[in-house]
């Protein structure tokens, strides 16, 4: 049984892997200076943990919810509002990013919610050593605690319209598919939905700022595109399949691809099933893609497809584990029509932040909601996909003078 309140319902098949059925669903103010202090010695904890250090995306919750950080959220986000967590968040945290799972409990904390966390149920060390983290942290931090579950189940449509039921806000990870189906759970009326639909990305390239920059500045791009793609195996809806030049020449991709391939040659565990699905991948565009160039090939890590002309769907133009798509540009206005709700981020090198911003709002182009430089990719904040998470999750006590 699940209790909230004075209510409880058994389910056996739920495991939680932090805290138990019942969860207390009062709600916080945002950012509480106890949820603050938690967030930082949560940090302190990952940052000093030796296993914790083998994985770069648990260092990178770390630094993200570091003291100066989370202080400096605040006090962006201090207005004249008052405002409350909206009481209890149900997430359904997405299966192929570890550490996902985490990032989502903490903006739901940090809006002021009592939060139950979905896990991903496929084996990853990285949420063996975060729920250890977790766990120790919370012991510390009572009222945080008995806001706290994280649970793992199989797939049950029943079970998760147990949780649905008494949420608040449901925060739903994981795609198209996932957003349908979790949205078909019966839930309170004034319960909201942030929801993480299927996404696409791109990453757009100056040939001149390729061939002006140095020896040493090239193998760092390369090992930020490598962060950006092969960390997640492009798995992930910020990681850029497509690559779209602006000042093209044949010197400038050789030299950028040349550099990547390198690095993930050194440093990408490439698995056999990996390489057949690529080499499988470029026999199928090789006879399906209209407007198909040249296909550049290094040892099975790197597979770069060349792109006459963009077709009117751009998502469609998707790789794994080290395969992309890449276009010459004549100007940014060639991307005014495939910029569709789907496309997610731009990431960049050698190019202008506002002037891309600037490019997306003045031609009200629909899709498009972050623009970061090449290896901030899969950097996540409490802005995502157009969000302002915590306040979509916290509500606005108003009162007239």
């Amino acid at each position: 049984m699940q209790k909230y309140g004075g209510a409880a319902i058994r389910m056996s098949d739920v495991k939680y892997l932090i805290g138990n059925e019942a969860v207390c669903d009062s709600p916080l103010e945002p950012y509480a200076d106890m949820v603050c202090h938690f967030a930082a010695e949560l940090s302190d904890t990952f940052m000093k943990e030796t296993s914790a250090k083998v994985y770069p995306d648990i260092m990178a919750f770390a630094f993200w919810c570091r003291k100066g950080n989370i202080q400096t959220l605040k006090r962006q986000f201090i207005s004249n509002e008052k405002r409350l967590g909206r009481g209890l968040a149900f997430h359904i945290a997405p299966s192929n990013v570890p550490v996902n799972f985490a990032f989502t409990y903490l903006f739901s904390l940090l809006a002021g919610n009592a939060t139950i966390v979905r896990v991903p149920s496929r084996s990853f060390p990285q949420v063996e050593i975060l729920c250890r983290g977790l766990k120790q942290v919370l012991e510390n931090y009572p009222e945080i605690k008995k806001r706290t579950a994280f649970v793992q189940y199989p797939a049950n449509n029943t079970i998760t319209e147990k949780f649905c039921a008494k949420a608040d806000v449901r925060v739903i990870w994981g795609g198209d598919e996932t957003v349908q189906e979790i949205r078909k759970c019966p839930v309170k009326p004034r319960c909201i939905d942030v929801v993480f639909a299927d996404r696409y990305s791109l990453c757009l390239l100056d040939g001149a700022a390729v061939l002006n920059a140095s020896d040493a500045e090239i193998c760092k791009l390369a090992e930020r595109f490598y962060n950006d793609t092969y960390l997640m195996d492009q798995n992930a809806c910020s990681s850029p399949q497509l690559i779209c030049w602006r000042n093209e020449t044949r010197e400038a991709k050789e030299r950028f691809w040349h550099s990547v391939a390198a690095y993930a040659k050194a440093h990408y565990p490439l698995q056999a099933a990996s390489a057949m699905d690529k080499y499988t991948q470029m026999c199928c565009d090789s006879i399906d893609l209209e407007n198909l160039g040249a296909i550049r090939r290094v040892e099975n890590l790197l597979y770069c497809v060349e792109l006459k002309k963009l077709p009117p769907d751009i998502t469609g133009l998707r790789g794994k584990c080290g395969y992309f798509y890449e276009y010459a540009l004549d100007g940014l206005t060639e991307l005014i029509d495939v910029l569709t709700e789907k496309v997610q981020t731009i990431t960049y090198y050698g190019a202008d932040a506002g002037e891309i911003q600037d490019f997306i709002i003045t031609n009200h182009v629909k899709g498009v909601d972050r623009i970061v430089p090449v290896g901030k990719a899969l950097d996540i904040g409490v802005i995502w996909d157009g969000y302002d998470l915590v306040r979509m999750m916290s509500r606005i006590v108003d009162r007239n003078k």
